[in-house]
Parts: structure tokens; C-alpha cells; sequence
């Protein structure tokens, strides 16, 4: 789902996307001539493979979201929480499969593994 960044205006814009079973729903909102706020919850289940013994297993999903989003190159290094989409539009299911994304990298374990002390 794409919006172009010049419809995003003063009022907050609702919107909703869903991907590999988790659901991001929030508001985009102008915080600047070249800056919007993206304010978003994401929810659902997320499939996710256990990295100590293999196994497929589900996750629940319950996170806030709030991102800066821009259109243009930022200036501040410091601010990890800003998106650039410098062709003008932003994508939403881009957003959120980068969330899935850092989901299935980081580390996880299933319930079983996670109880274990096991080396």
C-alpha cells in the first residue's frame, strides 16, 4: 500500500496493512515540510523458526510503532527511527515486511528451548 507523501496532510490519516499474519494499524500525520509521523500499532502472529532446536513456531505479536518517515535525504545520523522514500510515496507494506524482517533475524527460541538452560 502506497500513499503519496504530498496527500499526507495536518489531520491524521488512518490506515491499515496486514502481512504474513501480523496486522500494522495507525495514523500518518505531516510533522514538517519534508516529515510525517507514522504512529502505529502492529499485531497478530508471526511464524518463526527456533534457532537452537529448528522447530516452527508461532509468536504473538503486540508492539507499538512510531517511526519519522521523510522525503527527502535526512540530516540527522543520530535518529535511527527515520525512513527515507525519497521517490514521494510511502510504502506502508514496505514498513511492515521490514518489521517482519527484523522479527525473523533477530533470535528465537520456542518455548522449549527458551525454558532450557542447556548449552
Amino acid at each position: 500500500m502506497k500513499i503519496v507523501f504530498d496527500k499526507v496532510g495536518s489531520t491524521a490519516k488512518p490506515f491499515e496493512v496486514s502481512s504474513e499474519g501480523l496486522k500494522l494499524e495507525g495514523t500518518l500525520k505531516k510533522s514538517g515540510s519534508h516529515q510525517v509521523t507514522l504512529d502505529a500499532h502492529m499485531s497478530g502472529s508471526i511464524e518463526l523458526d527456533c534457532d537452537r532446536c529448528g522447530d516452527t513456531y508461532h509468536s504473538q505479536v503486540d508492539n507499538p510503532l512510531q517511526l519519522k518517515l521523510s522525503d527527502q535525504v535526512s540530516e540527522d545520523k543520530d535518529d535511527l527511527d527515520i525512513i527515507e522514500f525519497l521517490d514521494g510515496e510511502i510504502d506502508l507494506s514496505y514498513i511492515l515486511q521490514s518489521e517482519i524482517d527484523t522479527f525473523k533475524n533477530a533470535y528465537n527460541y520456542c518455548d522449549q528451548c527458551d525454558n532450557n538452560d542447556e548449552d
